[in-house]
Parts: structure tokens; sequence; C-alpha cells
């Protein structure tokens, strides 16, 4: 009897959770570009891995937004804010990376 009590409180707790899970949370950019004049060509293809999985991450995030809205839980201007806000995050991350690239590259 104890044990169905539990349970029961257990999938009640849960469902009071499901609203806090459903919240769009921005993913964390990546801190670090290598140097191109002292990285080797593992760092860099690490950096662009990484890179990459963050793209996804950005994408997976604006999704969620998008759907947030649609939902009625989040405002098309708050929408709006935090998708340019993870773009330009996205934008300036890239342009270093490649900038790195560049000098990888002719270095080579």
């Amino acid at each position: 009897m104890n044990r169905v009590r539990t349970l029961c409180l257990a999938l009640v707790a849960g469902g009071f959770a499901l609203p806090a899970m459903a919240e769009c949370t921005p993913p964390v950019a990546p801190t670090k570009v290598p140097d191109a004049t002292t990285a080797t060509e593992a760092e860099m293809i690490a950096a662009m891995q990484t890179l990459k999985r963050y793209d996804t991450d950005v994408n997976t995030y604006v999704k969620c937004l998008e759907f947030e809205a649609k939902q009625n839980r989040l405002s098309k201007e708050e929408q709006a804010r935090r998708h340019n806000a993870a773009m330009d995050s996205l934008t300036s991350i890239a342009a270093k990376f490649n900038e790195q690239v560049r000098i990888f590259k002719a270095k080579g």
C-alpha cells in the first residue's frame, strides 16, 4: 500500500514539473576558438565539430521557441528577441572560427 501511495505522489509531483521542462533553454556557446597560428589540425577539427553541435543546438532551441510561441507561452516579441540573441551568438562564434580556419589554411 505504501508503494502505491509513493508512486501516486511521485506521478503527481512529476506532473507539476512538466511546465518547467517545457521551457526552452538556450544552448551554451563554445567559449574558445583555437588560435590558428599554434593549433593542430586535430584541434581545428575538434573545434569544427563543437561548432556543428552548437549549430544543431541553436536550431533545436529556435524550434522550441517557435513551439512555445504557438502555445501562447511565449510572446512573439520575446520569441524574436531570444531567437535573434541565439542567432547572433552563433553568427559571432562562426565568424571567429572561420577567420581562424582561413589563417590555418594559409599557413599550411
